[in-house]
């Protein structure tokens, strides 16, 4: 098998058993409620190439988390490059079947060194290639023509060194949503999630998804109906279809996918999370430090109290990732670190069951 399977995700829970509600079965597969993201900013500035994940995801999977993300564009390629390295120096400790990789594609990846002429570069490996043409392009750095996306895949299945992704996500789309108007973005989707059906039954993925920023919650004419999604792979991969994971960020600041009625399901308003959950959708939440802007000033007593009554954790980062990680609704929440300590120290929330319910829900009252 090249993919996770039900029997070695849950395989890979069992050496942690001695974690406190830190696995969730979704689609069968066992997830940790933390997943290793590779997102770093400004992927051109030359410091983001002097240091690499290698050691981070080693010591992420070390530490019990099996969720790995990344995306085609993250750092040019490099980030799943190094996912790449690490499982090869892991290969004798952890099979691939135990762990779930995702990317994504949308971006146009480019390569790393930057090439001196990112248009040039385009023009020769894009268009003159027929992956796309100049229309599909928008603001010179997203694309989601079916065959770009089927190259794009291809690349970074290749650069990770693994025959098949577990999820493979649509990259923003959002980005084309005002370009192209209401009646052609759907059309376009049609197109991407026939040939996503296409590439899941060749075994290239076994699922699919779409991963946005602002795209399931915005308010400035950009908004995606996940209902409208959803109809789509039931029109073109039938009741077996494979679109079965979104992405969207969630973190202590950003909280709109739990609290706002941006979503509607047979005509009724809804949340985000309560859309996916009657759609039959997984949603693994991104951000989830918001980029450390989360930690300008200390956290209220008052939320710690909630968050961790027992006085276990000993930083906010913990108690962000023992929020997001307690969210009804969510699978997995991820967070990104360079620093294998950080990865280690984030895993301690592992000590302490999430919050219930009832009790979670006060923070949204504080």
């Amino acid at each position: 098998m090249s993919m996770a399977t039900p029997q070695d995700t849950l395989s890979f829970a069992k050496k942690f058993s001695h974690y406190k509600d830190f696995y969730i079965r979704h689609n069968e597969l066992i997830f940790s409620k933390l997943g290793l993201g590779t997102f770093n900013l400004e992927p051109y500035k030359e410091e983001n190439y002097l240091f690499h994940y290698v050691e981070s995801v080693k010591e992420a999977i070390k530490s019990g988390i099996n969720l790995i993300d990344t995306a085609s564009n993250y750092r040019y390629g490099q980030s799943e490059k190094e996912i790449g390295i690490a499982l090869k120096e892991l290969e004798d400790e952890v099979k691939r079947e135990e762990l779930i990789i995702c990317s994504k594609g949308g971006f146009i990846q480019l390569d790393f060194p930057f090439p001196t002429n990112p248009y040039t570069w385009i023009e020769e490996n894009i268009l003159q290639k027929n992956l796309a043409t100049p229309e599909d392009i928008e603001l010179d750095q997203h694309c989601m023509s079916p065959d770009f996306l089927e190259f794009s895949c291809k690349k970074s299945l290749e650069n990770v060194g693994i025959k098949s992704f577990d999820i493979y996500y649509l990259h923003n789309p959002e980005m084309q949503y005002m370009r192209l108007g209401e009646k052609e973005f759907y059309k376009q989707i049609e197109k991407v999630f026939t040939r996503f059906e296409r590439l899941a039954s060749e075994g290239y993925f076994k699922y699919y998804g779409v991963a946005v920023w602002n795209g399931f919650t915005s308010q400035t004419g950009e908004l995606l109906s996940l209902e409208k999604l959803v109809k789509i792979a039931q029109k073109v991969g039938g009741s077996n279809h494979r679109f079965k994971y979104i992405q969207t960020p969630f973190n202590m600041a950003k909280t709109n996918i739990y609290t706002q009625e941006t979503q509607s399901v047979a005509g009724q308003s809804c949340t985000l999370l309560q859309a996916a959950h009657r759609l039959g959708i997984g949603v693994i939440s991104s951000s989830s430090l918001l980029q450390m802007k989360l930690f300008k000033k200390s956290f209220s007593p008052e939320s710690g109290v909630v968050l961790d009554s027992t006085m276990t954790l000993e930083s906010d980062v913990q108690l962000a990732l023992q929020f997001v990680r307690s969210t009804p609704g969510l699978i997995s929440s991820l967070f990104g670190s360079i620093v294998p300590l950080h990865v280690k120290q984030n895993i301690e929330i592992s000590k302490i069951k999430s919050v219930p319910r009832a009790k979670y829900d006060l923070l949204y009252r504080l």
